[in-house]
């Protein structure tokens, strides 16, 4: 999956936020960086199986990088 995670720290829950924005509600958070990272990325692959199980769309990937 190749969807944009947006990663900050949030003072208030002492962790870090990992948030996908093209998934309504797809977050994680972690102690680390790399734990939010690896959380959400357990989280994307649920996020999806739930909505081919509902029967839902499922957006498509907006890529933001340019290849030459």
């Amino acid at each position: 999956m190749r969807y944009e995670i947006i990663i900050y720290w949030s003072n208030q829950d002492e962790a870090f936020i990992a948030e996908v924005p093209e998934l309504p509600g797809c977050a994680a958070d972690g102690e680390t960086y790399q734990e939010a990272l690896q959380n959400v990325e357990v989280i994307m692959q649920e996020w999806v199986e739930t909505a081919q199980e509902l029967g839902r769309p499922i957006p498509e990937a907006k890529s933001r990088l340019m290849f030459a």
